[in-house]
């Protein structure tokens, strides 16, 4: 063998894990048998979704929560029972369709993958939106079934396309002789309904159940339950889940942060050629992950997001009011020769930057002289101007024009 081979089967010997049993159990696209500490949302959504099963249509429902706090595990597994609970009875009258509308943004990718589920063809591109959703009725009609559509990441479809196609879907009933459709739709937005035509608005939200962030106790019984099918036996160093619990508690009682750690953490192991995974392990996958994390945002952020991403970092992580936050955003960008934008935009951009989780933006009532927002990034700041060195202007700016 050559010596590039000797090193490919020494390196593929090595990783056949002394670590991991089975890793995918910790990705967040994994739906577990069961869920701890949400019994209650289980319960809520199987008895608005139980209609079904005596050939009703069960209400539109709206489903919110941050980021991590199992919206989208509870919803697919509640599918997966009610599912398989009406096989077992012989009832086929009803079927589930499921979108995350981050991959599918357009309206007419959303439209076709709900009438892709149903069995019918639809070209990637070439119709008309129109024709797409004339092609959606006939599929349903001709099924005759009770379609839930399920829109998990709703807010991307609604801020790149609007409401209408919400509007379409939950007016469609008054349009069908058979079949019958209910939407479902998940998002980490709270305040995405006022963003929605009041028709919209009172069509969608029939039904709505708030998912409340984990606290660090209920993180670590979750993460000990994925780590007994993930991990081999005493890997896992003393301390190193509640350590990854602690963390995530403190960013929004996010799980798929928790679990995100706890798997590089034994990734990162796993490479060195380690034992064990200890908090020293966890300690460098929370800088791997808050840099890919950050790298990923400023890639995709307008150019004024940037700017209130780097004046924030630059400020040390942290404004008291957006006031303080545009003053020195409107100062950097006049010195990087940009028209600045208002300041209620930049207030818009704080509340995106809000809901992609790289700050936290929490409203501070100042008792007479009235309410603000403090803004503060959730990751460190070095990490963001490290982010930026790529980009000509900004990094320039980072190392010449901060004087």
């Amino acid at each position: 063998m050559s010596g590039g081979e000797d090193i490919v089967f020494e390196t593929l010997a090595r990783i056949s894990s002394s670590i991991f049993i089975n890793r995918e159990v910790l990705r967040p696209d994994y739906v577990p048998n069961t869920l701890p500490h949400r019994e209650e949302q289980i319960r809520k959504l199987t008895e608005h979704l139980a209609p079904l099963l005596r050939r009703e249509r069960p209400s539109n429902i709206f489903i919110y929560g941050l980021t991590g706090t199992g919206k989208t595990a509870v919803t697919k597994y509640v599918l997966r029972k009610v599912e398989e609970f009406g096989r077992s009875k012989g009832l086929t009258h009803f079927t589930f369709s499921y979108t995350n509308c981050r991959h599918d943004d357009t309206t007419y990718r959303v439209l076709a993958n709900i009438v892709e589920s149903l069995g019918h063809r639809v070209p990637f591109t070439g119709l008309s939106t129109a024709e797409v959703f004339r092609r959606f009725k006939r599929a349903v009609e001709a099924s005759g079934k009770i379609v839930v559509a399920v829109l998990d990441e709703i807010d991307f479809l609604i801020k790149r396309a609007g409401d209408e196609l919400l509007y379409r879907l939950t007016r469609i009933n008054d349009e069908l002789s058979k079949g019958k459709v209910s939407v479902i739709g998940i998002t980490n937005d709270v305040r995405i309904m006022e963003r929605l035509d009041p028709r919209v608005r009172s069509s969608l939200g029939e039904v709505e159940i708030v998912f409340p962030p984990y606290d660090a106790l209920q993180l670590t019984d979750i993460l000990k339950e994925r780590a007994a099918k993930a991990f081999r036996e005493g890997v896992l160093e003393e301390g190193v889940i509640e350590y990854c619990a602690s963390i995530a508690a403190k960013e929004h009682g996010d799980a798929r942060r928790a679990l995100d750690l706890l798997r590089v953490a034994g990734e990162i192991a796993e490479r060195a050629g380690d034992k064990r995974v200890t908090i020293a392990h966890v300690r460098i996958a929370r800088e791997e992950i808050e840099r890919d994390m950050v790298v990923d945002v400023v890639r995709t952020l307008p150019y004024h997001g940037k700017l209130v991403l780097l004046v924030t970092a630059l400020a040390g992580g942290r404004f008291d009011s957006t006031g303080e936050l545009y003053a020195n955003y409107r100062e950097v960008a006049m010195r990087l020769g940009i028209e600045p934008v208002t300041q209620r935009r930049v207030s818009d951009i704080v509340s995106e930057l809000d809901m992609l989780g790289i700050v936290t933006a929490k409203i501070i009532n100042r008792g007479r002289y009235g309410k603000t927002r403090q803004i503060i990034l959730t990751v460190d700041p070095n990490t963001i101007l490290k982010a930026f060195e790529d980009d000509p202007r900004i990094g320039w700016f980072i190392k010449h024009g901060r004087d």
